[in-house]
Formats: C-alpha cells, structure tokens, sequence
C-alpha cells in the first residue's frame, strides 16, 4: 500500500510539474482584410520548460484552413512559405510577427470584424494542443495597440 501511495504520488508530482512547463501565448492579434481575403495571425510563444517544443499545426472553428506561413526576403523579393513546425526553444520565446512567422487564416466561416476575438488553436509536438484568443484589429493595424 505503501508502495502505491508513494508511486501516485511521484505521478502527481510529475503531471504538476509538466502542467507549469506549457508553452503560453502572449499579445495575439490578426489583422483582417476586406472580404474573404486572408487574416495574419502574431503572437509571442514562451516555453518555460526545459526542452524544445514545436508548433506544428494550427486550427480554427471561424476559419476554414489556418496554416504556419513565414515571410522572408531573399535577394529583395518577398516570399511568404508554409512551415511544417516553429521550434520554441527551451526556457525561451518566438515571435509571430509581420515579416516573418504568423498563422495565416483562409476563408472565413462569417464575416470577422475589428474588435472581434478569434480562437486559434495550435498544437505542439508533445501532443498538447494551445488555444490562443486572438483579438481582431483593422487592415491596417501594425500591431496589438496602436
């Protein structure tokens, strides 16, 4: 009995420290275009944990695709490629930010609005999944405040 108190509890100890180890989101925003144009999605990830996660997916109930793009400029031309996953280092952050790594969200399900939230959810390569509220800010927005 003994045996099993204890091993429960290294088990609970365990799923604790795992729950404070999450990566979390911070200052998520999409900018929304006219019509059925699609919505850049910025946020910053923080993985307080000890050992690399990856973003590696990304879904929406208000959009029908949302896909991990980066934008880059090579020999000054503008790219923008899907990413397969977004490595977010131990103890460490990274930015979804125009110009370079963002969720790019396609054809929306209803017509979203400045002022709207939109729920992305990510899911990571531990299996875990994140949903991030992002608040819905105008065309030409170039980030969370202004």
């Amino acid at each position: 009995m003994m045996v099993r108190t204890i091993a429960a509890a290294l088990l609970l100890a365990a799923g604790a420290a795992h729950a404070t180890d999450t990566v979390r989101a911070s200052g998520a925003w999409i900018r929304v275009l006219p019509g059925n144009l699609p919505a850049g999605g910025y946020a910053t990830f923080e993985n307080p944990g000890d050992g690399k996660v990856s973003i590696t997916d990304a879904t929406s109930a208000d959009y029908g695709e949302a896909m991990i793009h980066r934008s880059s400029t090579e020999t000054g031309m503008g790219r923008m490629e899907m990413v397969d996953e977004v490595p977010v280092p131990a103890r460490g952050k990274v930015a979804f930010s125009p110009g370079g790594y963002h969720v790019m969200l396609m054809n929306p399900k209803h017509p979203v609005k400045p002022g709207d939230t939109v729920v992305v959810t990510f899911t990571l390569s531990d299996g875990s999944t994140l949903a991030v509220p992002f608040l819905a800010r105008p065309a030409n927005a170039k980030g969370l405040d202004d």
